[in-house]
């Protein structure tokens, strides 16, 4: 598997729906991302004070890549911030409160962080948003591909790791739910291994996999990715049809 250094960023996109899924570039897409952030993080989940300007941007900005949802006219619905191991981990230092003592933070070049994973909270439709997360997670798993990334840690409220559990994502705590200063919002660190997660999404929800590993580039060609692993082991090999893809998708909607 080959693994990019921190300088060698590499851009996804793909559709999904009336959905582009990409890397969030230029000043108008990343002043979305920090406006979303502040909306959640700040006066929703109150993980980090609010600011003036109602922008959520930490140092972690300067070298991690953000992948979002954004629809056909440009809004943003949903984001997350990958961090690579070549620079600092939040769980390093300001969420290390969520890992136990002796836990030795992975920093090999196939470990990154997925961080500031959000989805609009004006979405009130739960299967909506579901599906959106769902997206989401897809283009975060291209991104790991694309970036020779295996493992992602990821810290988030409680109640959405079990979330992620029903929708079939397989990831593993870290440690108990822990009360994040200053709200006291139970949070949990976790760690998500791409080549279990296909081992387990292929034997289990298949249509889910191939769903997962076909994208629509901006040129209209249908790719299929997984990890070499996944292809030794003969899973999700074949593209499915859109529609049988979308069948299996809104199974995980009503979560």
């Amino acid at each position: 598997m080959q693994v990019t250094t921190i300088g060698e960023k590499r851009e996804v996109a793909f559709y999904e729906g009336e959905f582009l899924v990409k890397t969030l570039e230029g000043k108008a897409e990343l002043t979305q991302a920090h406006r979303l952030r502040h909306r959640v993080f700040a006066e929703t989940l109150r993980w980090v004070p609010p600011t003036e300007d109602g922008e959520e941007m930490d140092m972690y900005d300067l070298w991690g890549s953000s992948i979002g949802l954004v629809d056909r006219g440009g809004k943003l619905h949903g984001l997350a911030r990958l961090l690579p191991a070549s620079g600092p981990f939040m769980l390093e230092k300001e969420l290390r409160l969520l890992l136990p003592q002796d836990h030795v933070i992975r920093k090999e070049p196939d470990t990154a962080e997925i961080t500031r994973l959000a989805i609009d909270p004006d979405i009130k439709d739960k299967g909506l948003s579901a599906r959106l997360m769902l997206t989401l997670i897809k283009g975060i798993y291209h991104w790991a591909m694309e970036h020779g990334v295996r493992y992602l840690y990821l810290e988030v409220d409680h109640r959405f790791f079990r979330v992620l559990d029903a929708m079939g994502i397989p990831s593993d705590p870290l440690g108990p739910p822990v009360a994040l200063p200053p709200a006291g919002t139970l949070s949990i660190a976790a760690m998500m291994d791409i080549v279990r997660c296909e081992e387990i999404l292929g034997r289990k929800r298949p249509m889910v996999m191939e769903w997962m590993s076909a994208i629509t580039t901006r040129q209209g060609d249908i790719v299929k990715r997984t990890t070499a692993q996944c292809m030794e082991a003969g899973q999700g090999l074949s593209v499915v049809a859109a529609e049988r893809a979308a069948e299996e998708e809104d199974k995980y909607a009503t979560v």
